[in-house]
């Protein structure tokens, strides 16, 4: 395990399996802190962790506690984070402010990547990534997510990126960031709760064994960058693909006639969404996150070989 900087501190079940060379499968903890409502964040919270552990791996919950980040948050402080008022949510930018003022954080897909690679962990497993919004060509409106991963060379699962967002742009910039980018069993990209985008992708891998060569020859090469595996949702538990961009459409057309811009743009176009479908999208968006953790844990447990 690689000593990581003065300021970060690593659970001791996590310590003890990275000294050991045993397999981690680092998680976000926005989902439970700004994605999910009480009390259904510490339920999937807890459940992740379990599931993550019945497939012989350890689970390391990334968030900040009074300032500090912590890489394998305890059961006491997962419950804390999902249940307490004032926690905000930090990408790498906002460590340093959380740490001076003594915050208690989420921390997003940036900030997990970062914090999970100084600790030594290999692969991390979120929902949605982060991407290139709507109107950036004028807004410049771009989640820290990719510049991040463009450094960070952790291999990451997920969805691919949210709906709302400019998948065509997004697949754009990472391509330009030089973050190679693979469909599990696929050769589309997924758009978090629908199956395919309808853009296509270049390769695709076909087992964790595969996803774990990838990250492996990417190491050899001495390459900085994340290797992203998209893994799309079972199609048979996608939202409907022509109700969804109905709905899409909608919501795009409210945060318009709202107003709406900047950071406050992707939680109303979630909720928008999330209330328009009947929880449907919220339930979607579960199935996914637990198609990834499942995914991430057995390609970390072929990483660690």
């Amino acid at each position: 395990m690689q000593t990581p900087p003065t300021g970060i501190r690593i659970g001791d079940e996590v310590r003890d399996a990275l000294e050991d060379g045993d397999p981690v499968l680092a998680l976000e903890s926005t989902i439970l802190t700004h994605g999910l409502p009480s009390p259904r964040n510490l339920e999937v919270g807890l459940a992740s962790e379990q599931q993550v552990r019945d497939r012989g791996v350890t689970p390391a919950t990334i968030g900040v506690v009074d300032g500090v980040p912590v890489v394998g948050l305890s059961p006491d402080e997962i419950q804390r984070l999902c249940t307490a008022d004032g926690v905000v949510k930090a990408s790498v930018r906002d460590l340093p402010i959380a740490r001076a003022k003594g915050l208690d954080a989420g921390t997003t897909v940036a900030a997990t990547a970062w914090l999970a690679h100084r600790a030594g962990i290999r692969v991390m497993s979120t929902g949605g990534l982060g991407g290139v919004h709507r109107g950036a060509s004028e807004t410049f409106d771009e989640s820290a997510d990719l510049g991040t991963l463009a450094v960070t060379p952790i291999t990451l699962v997920s969805a691919g990126v949210k709906s709302i967002l400019d998948i065509g742009a997004t697949l754009e910039r990472l391509e330009t960031l030089n973050i190679p980018v693979v469909g599990y069993r696929t050769g589309r990209f997924p758009a978090f709760t629908v199956t395919d985008s309808g853009f296509a992708l270049d390769y695709r891998v076909e087992t964790p064994t595969e996803a774990a060569a990838l990250s492996s020859a990417r190491d050899e090469l001495g390459l900085p960058q994340a290797v992203l595996v998209a893994n799309p949702v079972d199609a048979s538990k996608q939202l409907d693909p022509a109700f969804h961009d109905r709905v899409l459409a909608e919501a795009l057309a409210a945060a318009s006639a709202e107003g709406v811009v900047g950071h406050d743009t992707t939680p109303f176009l979630l909720e928008y969404v999330q209330r328009a479908t009947g929880g449907a999208s919220l339930e979607v968006n579960l199935e996914v996150y637990r198609g990834n953790v499942a995914l991430g844990a057995e390609i970390a447990r072929a990483v660690a070989g």
